[in-house]
């Protein structure tokens, strides 16, 4: 069931206020936990939850416009908006993943080896802590995503994963610089750099998607396609076209009729096809259905 804007932006605020605090709060206990174990990984880590707390906030801002009613000059609504925030959002783990590469570049080009600090260990408690609380961070936005069809939702929830990820490699780091290898623990930054990059990456490619009036997924219009031949009336479907609109998609049809239908039996038809498609598929914002006449041979 396709569920109101007013709903879903309600859904957007609680998921993305919970966010909000649990980034504040494992941000800082990751940050004061590479502080005191010495380890760039963990500082590093703790950036990247803190700019998580930012991203959400893009989030919100995004999911409040795309959510207003069409006006006089947005007749079609404001969906789009959604996808700018999730452009946004890349933009901002694009940044956030070069920053963390550079810093550790930066170490391991001005220390000799023997010169890097074994982390302690506290750093890998942190490390622990953030991967298990950033995975179910993940789920549970990945969750909301899903029911509410929010990309900027789902693009929060893949920032997520990806501090985990990174999480994953700070304990590896960390664990190897513990185990006298110290050069790890920066090296790991440039792991985490480039996994943010491809978040950053994977975000982007999907906003532009919803952005450009992309087709909806060839098995969808098939979907659509079986559904409007199996209604009563319809001869043939002469054209098929599909846009996404941000979250929202927009269809256009073609159908044939019995050219010599009265006008109401043929309008009929073209209801029960237009009501199919917004039923069936509760992403469709509107359904256009077009129908052309198909002559009957003359009989003796």
């Amino acid at each position: 069931m396709e569920l109101d804007p007013k709903t879903k932006a309600k859904i957007a605020y609680r998921v993305s206020w919970t966010s909000v605090w649990g980034n504040v709060l494992l941000a800082a206990f990751k940050l004061a936990a590479g502080l005191l174990a010495h380890s760039s990984a963990m500082v590093s880590d703790a950036v990247h939850s803190a700019s998580d707390v930012f991203s959400t906030f893009t989030v919100m801002i995004g999911v409040k416009l795309s959510s207003r009613q069409a006006d006089a000059d947005h007749e079609y609504g404001h969906e789009r908006l959604e996808c700018i925030a999730s452009l946004l959002l890349a933009a901002l783990l694009a940044v956030t993943g070069l920053g963390i590469g550079y810093s550790g570049i930066q170490k391991i080009a001005q220390a000799s080896y023997g010169q890097l600090e074994a982390p302690g260990r506290l750093a890998l408690v942190a490390a622990v802590v953030s991967i298990v609380c950033k995975e179910a961070m993940y789920w549970y936005t990945r969750r909301a995503a899903k029911q509410t069809g929010s990309s900027a939702l789902l693009a929060d929830a893949w920032h997520h994963r990806s501090d985990a990820l990174s999480s994953i490699g700070s304990l590896i780091g960390i664990w190897g610089a513990r185990m006298g290898w110290p050069v790890l623990d920066p090296a790991v930054s440039l792991v985490i750099c480039l996994f943010i990059l491809k978040v950053s990456y994977d975000v982007f490619r999907q906003a532009v998607n919803e952005l450009t009036d992309r087709s909806c997924p060839a098995y969808i219009e098939e979907e659509m396609r079986l559904s409007i031949l199996r209604q009563a009336g319809v001869e043939r479907l002469d054209l098929l076209r599909t846009r996404q609109f941000g979250t929202r998609v927009y269809v256009d049809v073609e159908i044939a009729a019995d050219g010599d239908l009265p006008l109401t039996q043929a309008h009929g038809i073209a209801q029960r096809v237009h009501d199919t498609i917004e039923r069936e598929f509760p992403s469709v914002k509107h359904c256009m259905v077009h129908v052309n006449p198909i002559s009957q041979p003359e009989t003796d």
